[in-house]
């Protein structure tokens, strides 16, 4: 009996290592056949070393700042040893404290996880963060049978193993931080640090690290800015854990779980916020262009939403807010509340009262067809009549407003109308010597006004047009800054037969006779008209042409007055020829751009031209200074109290559509300009209409914060004179229409 129970022992345990045997036999087996992808695809020693993931490139200041991103996904990388530390104890305390110890697969917390559902006693889970980290770098698929979830996780196993022995711990952390998700469309602790509490990743504090490493569970359900009170709840188990494995101290979590949930530094970024929303999209169409004309080493085209380029730009972070606080400070408080007080009560407001009703019907009918709602509405196949009927039914909307987003009751066609009332505003800052373009405003809100004002867009621009004129003249040699012209008016004989004698928009200088410094001062028609005929269109084109002007421009004599339609971008690259001592440098944005290994793919200088020579350069300035001294920009000194060497031109154009300064200083040029969707919106008069008024200020109220922020140390030194120049150009005794003196001004030898 005894030896029949030993024989019926030895052979149970016989079969169980049998049993045993082929078990590990089939799981080796398994494994095997895993690793060599026989169950779908498994990384590659390679793949495990340079993972793939969506990696947004970055607009990076000149002042390297991230200034912006373009992205599927908004992930930016960082390296182990920019890390907080807290961050790396919250994260080990909550989701894998053997860590340090296992090889990828912590079998004792499987085993926990086998004894939680045979107990029924949930006691965590038994995933570590490096089998974490490999479902996060090459996903499964969640809907998959059971079966196939199974060897899912068993590759999940390989895959951790292979990347415990690729990667060093601190590694492994590192690529988990940068590839997990926490919400508010931010992937990796890089963003997530910088959009939750504005900062990097290694100055998060215990509370803030403890917060994001508690958002990973579930990204919406603990959103500290939707649901800050379970955000809360959730960091304090966080909390809990570190003190729990001696991170923190008992006194410690006590005080920090009484912290309260602070979201007032967070910034979610999207294509319509964050700062140079107008410059970011025109980049945009610029680097789509770059990516689609150049091509990686392995023969695909650059990625710009998944390559995680780095693209270094010209702009100047802290220029670029002041710009666009000057622009929100002049339209917002003063321009835009004068315009609705001048146009209040008035018939047809804002269209000219000029127009006639079937003319307005028409300026709205094409807005309404431009619209996306217009557009939507007739692709879903809505006849015209229901299209109509559904723009004048009032419905809930957010619209613009200068004191922030307004929710209201009202119509899409009344809207329409309620959005053309708003003025808009293009400005560019250039730096005359290298072209880097430091300031890009291209409009008054992206979210609501998608137009871009510097690059795209066009407008009549003036009076800015005359110093193109003048410099052909000062190029001569016949003319300088003092010499004499009768301002009376001048005729033109045009090709179909007619005459044209353009008209002064002042009366009181009339028949007197007035130095060209005054005359370009005070933008007297007569005397470009005078210069026009003498010198031609078609030398003035020639002239913009090697300033960088690229627009159609006629050659008919009205271009004297400043007809053609021009960008503020080519406006502003030709104005910083005078102050490059007569090199046109054509404006850029981006100096390199760099792959995600920091390798430079491109760099980026801009083209020269000499437009005419220093002396001439040199003369013109003399002749913009007279503006600010004592023409139409006067108000710089007299209002604005900026009393550094400045040269400038205001421009106006016909109904006071349009209204521009250009501002010249030796180290930056700015052109501004204000105006309307609709040439039919404007001021009715000069006072208000005029470029002084409302493009001017916005200059002056920029320049006062870039002269008054020692820390960008703007230099306030006077333009440099041409060496072996001896010009006087001083014309104060002369420049007085009531001075009839007819000598000839002498002093301008060269």
């Amino acid at each position: 009996m005894r030896a029949r129970k030993k024989k019926v022992n030895n052979l149970f345990i016989k079969r169980f290592w049998i049993g045993y045997a082929i078990l590990t036999a089939i799981l080796v087996l398994i494994f095997i056949i895993i690793s060599v992808g026989g169950f779908g695809y498994m990384p590659s020693l390679e793949d495990l070393e340079n993972p793939k993931s969506n990696l947004a490139s970055e607009i990076i200041s000149s002042d390297q700042k991230v200034i912006g991103k373009y992205f599927i996904e908004n992930r930016t990388t960082i390296h182990y040893e920019d890390l907080s530390p807290h961050l790396v104890n919250a994260l080990i305390a909550t989701e894998d404290i053997r860590f340090r110890k296992h090889s990828g697969v912590d079998f004792k917390a499987m085993g926990r996880v086998v004894f939680g559902l045979v107990t029924g006693r949930n006691r965590g889970g038994g995933s570590t963060i490096t089998q974490q980290l490999a479902k996060n770098l090459f996903p499964r698929d969640e809907n998959s049978i059971f079966l196939k979830t199974a060897i899912t996780k068993l590759k999940e196993w390989v895959m951790a193993i292979k990347l415990e022995r690729n990667y060093s711990k601190e590694e492994i952390i590192a690529l988990y931080f940068n590839t997990v998700p926490f919400g508010s469309q931010t992937y990796g602790i890089k963003s997530a640090s910088r959009t939750f509490f504005s900062k990097e990743p290694g100055e998060l504090t215990v509370e803030e690290a403890a917060l994001l490493v508690g958002v990973l569970k579930a990204p919406s359900w603990y959103s500290p800015v939707r649901n800050p009170e379970r955000a809360a709840k959730r960091r304090d188990v966080v909390l809990s854990q570190m003190e729990k494995y001696d991170f923190i101290t008992e006194t410690q979590y006590d005080s920090l779980q009484a912290i309260p949930v602070d979201m007032k530094h967070y910034r979610f970024q999207d294509h319509n916020t964050g700062l140079a929303t107008y410059f970011r999209e025109y980049l945009r169409g610029v680097l789509e262009q770059w990516c689609e004309d150049h091509k990686k080493p392995d023969g695909s085209r650059y990625n710009l939403y998944k390559d995680g380029l780095r693209i270094y730009t010209t702009i100047n972070s802290v220029m670029q807010t002041y710009a666009e606080q000057a622009v929100a400070e002049h339209l917002g408080k003063d321009l835009q509340p004068a315009f609705f007080k001048h146009w209040k009560d008035v018939k047809n407001a804002p269209f000219d009262r000029n127009l006639s009703q079937e003319e307005m019907d028409n300026i709205m009918k094409q807005a309404m067809i431009r619209t996306e709602r217009y557009q939507a509405m007739k692709k879903e196949g809505a006849t015209e009549t229901e299209i109509r009927k559904a723009f004048h039914t009032k419905v809930a909307m957010t619209v613009f407003d200068w004191k922030g987003d307004k929710d209201t009751l009202m119509s899409p066609m009344d809207s329409i109308r309620y959005f053309k009332e708003f003025a808009h505003s293009g400005l560019m800052s250039v730096e005359p010597q290298t072209g880097f373009v430091r300031a890009y405003v291209g409009g008054t809100n992206y979210k609501y006004f998608k137009y871009d004002h510097v690059a795209i867009g066009k407008r009549q621009v003036g009076s800015t047009f005359k110093p193109f004129l003048y410099t052909i003249a000062m190029n001569e040699g016949e003319y300088n800054p003092c010499t004499k012209i009768p301002n009376v008016p001048v005729t033109f004989d045009l090709p179909d037969g007619t005459q044209w004698t353009p008209s002064n928009s002042g009366k009181d200088d009339d028949g007197k006779v007035v130095t060209l410094k005054y005359a370009l001062a005070n933008s007297i028609n007569y005397i470009s008209a005078h210069l026009m005929k003498k010198y031609s269109p078609l030398a003035v084109i020639n002239q913009i042409r090697k300033m960088g002007i690229t627009s159609p421009v006629d050659a008919v004599p009205s271009i004297c007055l400043g007809t053609p339609d021009i960008s503020v971008y080519e406006m502003t690259g030709a104005m910083a020829t005078y102050a490059n001592k007569g090199l046109y440098v054509e404006p850029i944005f981006i100096t390199r751009i760099e792959d995600k290994f920091g390798n430079v793919l491109a760099s980026f200088f801009p083209r020269q031209e000499e437009a005419m020579n220093e002396k001439t350069a040199y003369l013109m300035i003399s002749l913009m200074k007279g503006v600010v001294e004592s023409g139409t920009g006067a108000r710089l000194r007299y209002k604005f109290g900026l009393n550094y060497p400045i040269a400038g031109k205001t421009g106006t154009t016909q109904n006071y559509s349009d209204g521009w300064f250009m501002g010249l200083t030796p180290s930056l040029v700015t052109g501004v300009w204000v105006g309307w969707e609709d040439r039919s919106v404007h001021f009715r008069n000069m006072t208000l209409g005029q470029g002084a008024n409302m493009a001017l200020p916005i200059w002056a109220l920029y320049m006062q914060k870039i002269y008054n922020d020692k820390s960008l140390q703007f230099p306030v030194d006077d333009f440099e004179k041409p060496e072996g120049m001896s010009a006087v150009m001083d014309c104060s005794t002369y420049e007085s229409p009531k001075n009839n003196n007819d000598d000839f001004i002498e002093g301008f030898g060269f």
